[in-house]
């Protein structure tokens, strides 16, 4: 489904760290804006736009909490150059999600919403990736708020500004837009192994078309 994905699988044939980047040994905080208070009475994940059966799907923190749990091995490549390689997530596999609310034959990416409005794009091929997972859990422990408790998108493959921290939804798309970085200059696609940083550097097929 949708557009190829990026080389994730290639990483043992290529250097330890994507171009320009630098090892990370402890995990920074980096963010936009405050960190949002969680209410677990009031939170909600939906997954909404063009789905198989034409209707949004929700979960409740409780009924999330309750959907089968996966762990993943992963790096986590931030666009400011440190990668912090080998965490463990814990939480909840895109491909299961994608599973229980099937995107529309037509779907080719998503848009993933978080707090504030804050929106991330992906291709479909890259969010249904086998190790793209919304992480609940580092190292077998719940996530901090500051690192996005309670839900956090991660993309291994991809830089991590298109994982956003406390997510809320889904929303499949029929054709591509960008989202709050992408909007400010940061790269459509995001593929730290070719160190795609910047929108200056799109190739045609990279960004929405005009």
């Amino acid at each position: 489904m949708g557009q190829p994905e990026s080389r994730e699988h290639h990483e043992s044939a290529q250097p330890e760290l994507p171009p320009g980047q630098r090892l990370q040994r402890g995990w920074p905080v980096t963010h936009y804006g405050p960190v949002p208070k969680f209410k677990p009475d009031r939170w909600e994940f939906r997954i909404f736009g063009a789905t198989a059966d034409g209707d949004k799907h929700c979960w409740n923190h409780e009924q999330f909490s309750a959907l089968p749990f996966s762990t993943v091995e992963a790096d986590l490549h931030c666009v400011t150059k440190f990668s912090m390689l080998g965490a463990e997530w814990g939480g909840v596999l895109a491909r299961t999600l994608v599973e229980l609310a099937p995107p529309a034959p037509s779907v080719t990416h998503v848009m993933v919403w978080a707090e504030y409005g804050f929106s991330a794009n992906l291709r479909l091929a890259d969010f249904t990736s086998e190790r793209t997972i919304f992480a609940t859990h580092k190292g077998g422990e719940l996530l901090t708020a500051e690192h996005g408790f309670p839900l956090r998108l991660v993309v291994p493959h991809l830089y991590a500004w298109k994982g956003p921290k406390w997510v809320r939804g889904v929303e499949y798309m029929t054709a591509d837009r960008r989202g709050f970085w992408e909007e400010r200059g940061y790269h459509n696609v995001g593929d730290p192994w070719r160190e795609q940083r910047y929108s200056y550097q799109e190739e045609p097929g990279d960004g929405p078309e005009l």
